[in-house]
């Protein structure tokens, strides 16, 4: 009856539905969007995004992440790709590439192949570049200041960093490259003249240089100005030369570039919180450097935490160290310290401080002495039968 009521011709259509959804399930969904899914598809280059798909290059993302790239008249999407060819790049390294970076194919080709010669100087395996394109694609296709990169890198290697450190440079602080190589000369100078002047040693010097510049390159951004005031500020505080040093060592150079009003902020902050008078601050700081670096916020959140957790400000006092680790890494490490029956209220903060695998290691030897039988096991049991 039902049928009867609704026509005959209900079924069939279902039928024919369902055909087609079978059909489809073989077709590729692209065929359905040949090119877009916005309404941009009549300004986009059909050339490019043809030349993209071609080597498997997800369009979508291309779209959702920078779309004017398709906009453009003008692209190399052939010639980037067979250069990160060349390389040794596979098809899906080159989409990965062009996927996270399609900036890349508005780069003129021979742009590319000088940039391609700059960074082989540093990083002669083709290989090991390849992995370094495919993490850092933007870094490789910023193609300006070519000349002043080649010329710093060249600097670089004068000045005795290895190739790996200047590699790192390259895709984690390109803005140091920007600079024109007489003005990085000048900064190193500074920090060199800096370094002799605080008392450090004509032997050490270069060493010191070396490891200050691969922990922080961004130092090289730094004016000479606002060293000269930084330096000037920690000795009216008191700071000998040789603890001006110490603190610029430990916190890699950071110190520099924070300017003496946001210093003085953290200071008289971490005065009031400890209750303790200027020499005694000192002898903080000295321990733990951090509290000159980090803002008022950062220090008031910590504290908080660790008060939250039982940890009085004696204790804080005696290891400021922990300072440096976010609230959430101290109840991370405070439950699993708690696991073994440790309570880090009642004890020294010695064991919940330090790096990540310098915690692991105290908490293996704790649970190892947890563990550890309280008879001793040569000697013969005494078992009544």
């Amino acid at each position: 009856m039902l049928w009867k009521l609704l026509g005959r011709c209900q079924p069939c259509r279902l039928c024919a539905f369902r055909r087609m959804l079978s059909a489809s399930q073989y077709r590729p969904v692209l065929a359905y969007f040949p090119y877009t899914t916005d309404n941009r598809s009549n300004k986009e280059n059909k050339r490019t995004v043809e030349k993209l798909y071609k080597f498997s290059v997800d369009i979508r993302k291309i779209r959702r992440l920078k779309g004017w790239v398709l906009l453009e008249d003008e692209t190399y999407v052939e010639e980037i790709a067979n250069i990160l060819q060349q390389l040794g790049a596979d098809e899906t390294a080159v989409a990965s590439i062009l996927e996270r970076c399609p900036e890349a194919i508005v780069c003129s080709p021979t742009a590319v192949n000088t940039q391609r010669g700059i960074w082989q100087l540093v990083c002669k395996n083709e290989e090991e570049l390849v992995k370094l394109i495919q993490q850092f694609p933007e870094s490789f296709f910023t193609v300006k200041d070519q000349e002043n990169r080649k010329l710093n890198i060249q600097f670089f290697q004068e000045l005795g960093l290895k190739n790996v450190v200047i590699s790192r440079f390259l895709t984690t602080a390109s803005n140091v490259f920007h600079n024109p190589v007489e003005k990085n000369k000048q900064m190193i100078s500074i920090l060199q003249e800096s370094y002799l002047n605080l008392g450090g040693s004509e032997a050490n010097m270069k060493v010191w240089l070396l490891k200050l510049l691969s922990q922080n390159p961004f130092i090289l951004l730094n004016s000479s100005v606002a060293i000269g005031e930084t330096l000037e500020f920690l000795q009216e505080q008191g700071f000998t030369n040789s603890e001006i040093l110490q603190l610029v060592s430990k916190l890699k150079g950071f110190l520099f570039q924070l300017c003496p009003r946001n210093i003085q902020t953290s200071i008289s902050f971490s005065k009031n919180a400890f209750k303790c008078s200027d020499h005694d601050l000192k002898q903080l700081v000295l321990k733990c450097p951090a509290l000159l670096y980090y803002s008022v916020p950062v220090l008031k959140e910590r504290i908080q935490g660790l008060l939250k957790e039982g940890i009085s400000i004696a204790q804080i006092r005696e290891t400021p160290m922990v300072l440096e680790l976010t609230p959430q890494i101290v109840q991370y490490r405070i439950r699993k310290l708690n696991s073994l029956g440790y309570r880090i209220k009642d004890g020294h903060l010695a064991n919940l401080n330090g790096t990540r695998k310098e915690f692991e290691a105290s908490f293996d030897k704790i649970q190892a002495k947890k563990g550890r039988p309280l008879f001793n096991p040569v000697a013969p049991l005494n078992v009544e039968e």
